[in-house]
């Protein structure tokens, strides 16, 4: 019996009747892959030591930055499924670390904030992951970190044009 082919080996050829898209250089494709591994490198230095996952950090960073959002602007900040973001606040809140209260001026909106317990953790990891930032940026001089914040900032008024929010240039 022939032994199983390794998974690395190349896809079979795809037929010339199918549309080609070389997803290696498809930048969302491209960013996507990077921002997961960037982001599960940050998680290690947190995970074992306070129990959290990256949703749980994105929520935590997002509120300990903006308290008294509701659940639908950090699913905003966060572009995170808000049934996600759902899911992760109800966890923080079960383990004391975020609080919900109510909007001063509208009795039916609810907002949220980190406790007490939430800003400790929060306190602790956000400068864990701006050394982990650093570290992420060492090789590139202070030019590169410029151009990079440049081209990122382009492309989000790329994203509003793509997505009808702005307005297009001259």
């Amino acid at each position: 019996m022939d032994a199983p082919a390794p998974a690395d080996t190349a896809p079979a050829a795809r037929p010339a009747t199918h549309a080609a898209l070389d997803l290696e250089h498809f930048l969302p494709y491209r960013l996507s892959v990077l921002s997961n591994r960037i982001s599960q490198t940050i998680a290690q230095t947190y995970a074992d030591r306070f129990n959290l996952v990256i949703t749980e950090w994105r929520v935590i960073a997002v509120l300990g930055r903006h308290p008294g959002l509701s659940a639908n602007g950090v699913a905003e900040r966060t572009a995170m499924d808000k049934v996600a973001v759902s899911r992760t606040i109800a966890k923080l809140l079960e383990r004391g670390l975020v609080q919900r209260d109510i909007h001063g001026d509208d009795r039916r909106r609810s907002v949220l904030e980190l406790s007490e317990a939430g800003y400790a953790i929060y306190d602790e990891v956000a400068p864990l992951a701006q050394d982990c930032e650093q570290a992420l940026l060492a090789h590139f001089s202070d030019e590169d970190r410029r151009q990079l914040d440049g081209l990122l900032s382009k492309l989000g008024k790329g994203l509003e044009r793509l997505t009808g929010l702005g307005l297009p240039e001259d």
